[in-house]
């Protein structure tokens, strides 16, 4: 059974909770969204696997979750990105924010969401049952597509987005 650490608005641990209870119950919690950039300023996104139980299909950031009961959050980051997408990177710490959506299917996403972001030009090896496609995207190119076509991408990506880019333009962080 996996669980997910439930926090309050300031990000205090108040508990843990079974992950799909938390969806359905719409408890916030911990989680994590990693941007991987390669050493040519392209995004690495990912085409969330058609079995996910929200957001199936959908095109967003390199790879996110949720941090183990006291899993410190970088380490789950980093887990996580080789356990997605088989690569490591150096990754930063970049900012939080805290999101609620509520999903068709009657599941509610209400995360304290941590970015962290990262450079690697490793090849990445993905894990079919998290993801169906990758694809290195130019920033340019990218921002065309989510004006265009918005409906192809997660929720939290679209909010993330901008602000990521803003906050890395440099691609050293």
């Amino acid at each position: 059974m996996e669980e997910v650490v439930l926090v309050d608005h300031l990000d205090n641990e108040i508990g843990v909770e079974e992950k799909l209870r938390a969806h359905e119950n719409g408890s916030l919690h911990r989680a994590f969204s990693v941007f991987i950039f390669n050493s040519q300023g392209d995004m690495l996104i990912q085409q969330r696997a058609a079995g996910k139980y929200h957001s199936a299909n959908l095109w967003s950031n390199a790879c996110c979750s949720h941090p183990r009961p006291n899993e410190n959050i970088n380490d789950a980051a980093h887990r996580r990105l080789k356990e997605e997408l088989g690569m490591e990177a150096e990754l930063n710490w970049l900012m939080s924010f805290q999101y609620k959506i509520d999903f068709e299917n009657g599941l509610i996403e209400h995360e304290l969401d941590h970015v962290f972001v990262g450079i690697s030009d490793d090849k990445a090896i993905i894990n079919p049952d998290e993801v169906s496609a990758i694809k290195y995207i130019s920033t340019e190119s990218l921002l065309k597509d989510l004006e265009e076509s918005p409906q192809n991408y997660t929720f939290w990506f679209k909010e993330l987005i901008k602000d990521v880019l803003d906050k890395s333009k440099d691609r050293t962080v």
